[in-house]
């Protein structure tokens, strides 16, 4: 069974609330046009630098401004709605980077927490260390929905393949990437990433992106993408400003693709040998 999915480009800023009204309204946008799925980016309800300012207007999950949000969108929409993530408190002082998928009915139906935290050092100056306030996550779920078999990920977890192999032997049809990647790494690696990880395990990838000048300084990369298992992009946004981007979705394309390239029956149990060094000739015994 087909379905029309949607994703959604934000440029998020420092107040949730604001953040919180401009994803209803994209989101209804979204629904107006068809789609039964709609995701939105990473970091959805604030991306703010300054850590000690964000922790002062920081929620639990039950108090969340985007959570509840999310929430009433879907049981209004009746829609499946997916908050690519938002920063959320937790009881011991740090922070979740956390998605939630809602239901028709608004209930939470998925929560995930992203594994991989963006710890880096990129050539143009900017400095990241995710794990300094966030709490890594270290589950990942393959949801059955009605009309697909969906993975989860968050932004910098697209460059770790062997998460999207464990959902894709697992049977996911669907990967969803919500990200907000920065601008340098987005130009070089964004899209080849994201269709990678589409083609290697024959699966739809939905990426919302953060897109522009944030009010925090940053800027971020969007391109928000809908890429089908074949590597096809079937929907793209620009560079900057919000957006909405709909693609039709087949899940009989994802059995297609693993008729053609059957790459997740082949794979193959090995060993790696680390070998000392060489001689002239050939490889030391």
């Amino acid at each position: 069974m087909s379905f029309k999915a949607a994703a959604v480009q934000m440029c998020s800023g420092v107040d949730p609330v604001k953040n919180a009204a401009a994803m209803a309204r994209l989101v209804r946008e979204a629904a107006a046009q068809g789609a039964t799925y709609v995701q939105t980016p990473e970091m959805t309800g604030m991306l703010q630098r300054d850590r000690t300012a964000a922790r002062a207007v920081l929620a639990d999950e039950a108090h969340d401004i985007i959570v509840k949000t999310g929430s009433e969108l879907a049981r209004e929409l009746g829609i499946h709605m997916h908050v690519g993530s938002s920063a959320i408190a937790l009881a011991d002082g740090k922070i979740a980077n956390r998605g939630f998928l809602f239901g028709p009915d608004g209930k939470i139906l998925n929560r995930y927490d992203k594994i991989h935290m963006f710890d880096v050092d990129l050539d143009n100056g900017e400095s990241w260390r995710e794990s300094a306030a966030y709490t890594a996550g270290s589950e990942a779920r393959v949801l059955s929905l009605p009309f697909a078999e969906m993975g989860f990920a968050i932004c910098y977890d697209v460059r770790f393949p062997a998460l999207f192999r464990a959902q894709a032997v697992a049977g996911a049809e669907v990967m969803t990437v919500p990200a907000a990647f920065t601008k340098q790494t987005g130009e070089a690696h964004w899209e080849i990433l994201l269709r990678a990880r589409a083609i290697e395990n024959g699966v739809f990838v939905i990426a919302a992106a953060q897109a522009g000048r944030h009010e925090d300084g940053r800027e971020t990369f969007g391109h928000s993408m809908i890429i089908d298992p074949w590597g096809t992009v079937l929907a793209s946004a620009g560079a900057t400003g919000e957006a909405v981007i709909v693609a039709e979705i087949d899940p009989s394309a994802v059995k297609a693709a693993h008729d053609k390239i059957p790459n997740l029956r082949n794979g193959r149990e090995f060993s790696v040998e680390r070998i000392a060094g060489a001689i002239a000739g050939g490889v030391a015994a």
